[in-house]
């Protein structure tokens, strides 16, 4: 399919700028959701880089979900013309971990691990808890019926 080199242009830098793209399959939708360009050629233009090992594709629930490989990374910087320093936002190191938070007044002190859980289990007395009590007798009254 021809696409226009701005249209292209335009894709590439998107793709380049945040690392991954989403396009909808549609292939007569007028325009992409966040790109002024036919959602068609948005298609296209990433499938042939997808052929080429520079994207890879993850369809799920009518979305095709493009994400930019490290070779891909090279082949726009050297098609947009951009020095080494410019990096797509999903290679971009976050100013702190995302995992971690500073502790504050009100948080619960750490316990450790939850790996042992012996004592749950276990009456007052300290014996192990087997089941039911002696006791008890279940039994089934009822039912379905059989039809002869």
């Amino acid at each position: 399919m021809l696409i226009p080199k701005q249209n292209r242009k335009l894709i590439y830098e998107s793709l380049f700028k945040e690392g991954v793209m989403v396009a909808k399959k549609d292939f007569n939708a007028p325009k992409h959701d966040e790109l002024d360009v036919p959602n068609l050629q948005v298609i296209k233009a990433l499938q042939s880089l997808n052929s080429r090992g520079y994207v890879k594709t993850q369809f799920s629930w009518q979305h095709y979900y493009y994400f930019l490989t490290n070779e891909g990374i090279e082949y726009l910087r050297e098609f947009l013309h951009l020095p080494a320093e410019i990096v797509p936002a999903t290679m971009k190191k976050s100013a702190r971990p995302v995992g971690i938070r500073p502790r504050q007044e009100g948080d619960r002190p750490f316990r450790g691990p939850r790996g042992d859980r012996e004592g749950y289990r276990r009456r007052d007395d300290g014996s192990k808890k087997e089941g039911a009590s002696g006791d008890f007798r279940p039994e089934f009254r009822g039912g379905a019926r059989r039809q002869e």
